[in-house]
């Protein structure tokens, strides 16, 4: 039995008269031409929005901005791989209406568009706000961690510096003993002559040079590391207790259709004190004035906590447990009882523990409560801590306030147990399904466009899997 057989390359073929013809009407892209060419590009403050009168004519900033969001909603990113779409690919033709713009003018688009294309982002929101599509009463917050263009060999904490010091005057007093030896060593060995080591060792001089630059230039800003390729990206911790020199992007969802609100992206680690300033921000976007808001443990900050009850944000997050570097949980902090009319803590052994000085740990205030009197001849102390005097409890001066957000959180489980059914779906699409796991520009201003960019078409296409390109492009004409 023969195959199917294809046609004759040979073949003439009449072809369809016009680009029109090969796009659907429900294609995404008739979405994107209508929702671009219903924006004010002037107010938004795109360069180039009123080309000048003389001179060579250049793009319309609407073309690249299409080209932009077709790129992101379709998992081609590089500027490089977009102009090479752009002559090959049907869709883009019907978009681009055959415009073939170089890379360049590509790239430089999104470099000097940067706060523009960051308000593009904010107004499909509105437009989704007006269509009904958020539920406006319960977010929830979160980051991931996002790899930055930048290797882990250029990036330099102090202590890596100090350590590349100290080796490279290692290897100098090496060399300056093999010169020493040098005449006297008979044996028929291949050693490296002496202009060779005076070689090496004004290379690795050249070397400490550079290390102590960086070194001064840390001790001066006030930082602990220093990127040589991004100087904005910092290492972070990652997936499977690796580390990677990354960025932290933070998202807000709403709750009805798991759209993304708002998002940011910042260059510290940890996520405290994005609970309250996420929350803020998607207040200004949803225009409302309360707001139920979910968050990890990784958000579990009294200082901001107390924050969002200000803005008038209903916070449901994790507590933290702290093991105190216990083994045991039977002696973990959690397992010690406050009695707040006697001000005491109540330990696992029925003993109890008396406040003590207010004192600063890092950023937190407190006071230690303890009875070093009692753990001396407690049965239990080797179980319950490593220290000779006894064990402390550290109380937060805010965990009153605390309490009642812990309290809030239990009573509230099923609210809360929807946190990572909806705020994980964005993160999941974009990294996994999409690749959008490393940037691709360099600077914190130029990757906080690409995660808008990129949080845009997660929007774009779940607003096209709840309405359709045929409900967009009705309601952008009826707006």
């Amino acid at each position: 039995m023969a195959y199917i057989q294809g046609e004759d390359r040979k073949q003439i073929t009449l072809f369809a008269n016009c680009i029109e013809d090969y796009v659907e009407n429900d294609n995404p892209v008739r979405g994107i031409e209508a929702f671009v060419e219903s924006l004010d590009i002037n107010v938004m403050g795109f360069k180039k929005a009123n080309p000048a009168e003389v001179g060579r004519p250049p793009y319309d900033p609407r073309d690249l901005l299409k080209l932009y969001i077709y790129g992101y909603l379709n998992r081609i990113r590089s500027s490089r791989r977009l102009e090479t779409e752009t002559g090959r690919n049907i869709e883009l033709m019907w978009l681009m209406r055959k415009l073939k713009p170089d890379f360049k003018t590509i790239a430089d688009f999104r470099r000097d568009n940067s706060d523009a294309l960051k308000s593009v982002f904010r107004q499909f929101n509105i437009l989704c706000k007006g269509w009904g599509l958020f539920g406006e009463t319960t977010i929830a917050i979160d980051g991931t961690k996002i790899r930055a263009n930048n290797s882990k060999k250029k990036n330099y904490s102090r202590k890596k510096v100090k350590r590349q010091i100290t080796y490279i005057d290692q290897r100098i007093e090496e060399y300056l003993e093999q010169l020493d030896q040098a005449d006297k060593d008979e044996a028929e060995i291949q050693v490296p002559t002496a202009q060779e080591i005076h070689q090496r060792i004004a290379e690795l001089k050249e070397r400490k040079q550079d290390y102590q630059s960086l070194l001064e230039e840390m001790q001066n800003q006030g930082i602990n590391e220093v990127s040589l390729t991004d100087p904005d990206a910092r290492m972070m911790a990652v997936n499977n207790n690796g580390v990677d020199v990354c960025y932290n992007v933070q998202i807000a969802v709403d709750s009805l259709h798991s759209l993304v609100v708002d998002c940011d992206v910042i260059n510290n680690p940890t996520d405290h004190g994005q609970l309250s300033e996420m929350g803020k921000r998607s207040k200004e976007v949803l225009e409302v004035e309360e707001l139920d808001v979910l968050g990890d443990k990784g958000y579990y900050s009294a200082k901001d906590l107390i924050a969002c009850e200000e803005e008038k944000l209903t916070t449901y997050v994790a507590k933290q447990k702290y093991a105190a570097n216990i083994k045991d949980p039977e002696f973990y902090n959690s397992e010690f009882k406050y009695d707040a009319e006697e001000n005491v803590y109540i330990c696992p052994a029925g003993q109890k523990l008396y406040p003590g000085r207010i004192r600063k740990t890092g950023n937190t205030e407190g006071r230690d409560y303890k009875n070093y009197r009692a753990c001396k001849n407690c049965q239990y102390k080797d179980r319950c801590t490593k220290s000779k005097k006894g064990r402390a409890i550290f109380r937060n001066i805010h965990q009153e306030f605390l309490d009642q957000v812990d309290k809030r959180t239990q009573e509230n489980k099923v609210l809360y147990q929807r946190r990572q059914l909806i705020v994980e779906h964005p993160f999941g699409t974009v990294k996994r399904q999409w690749g959008f796991n490393y940037f691709l520009t360099r600077g914190l201003k130029s990757v906080k466009t690409e995660a808008s960019l990129a949080f845009l078409a997660y929007n774009f296409r779940r607003v096209i899997s709840i309405l359709g390109v045929e409900g967009i492009r009705t309601r952008l004409c009826t707006a």
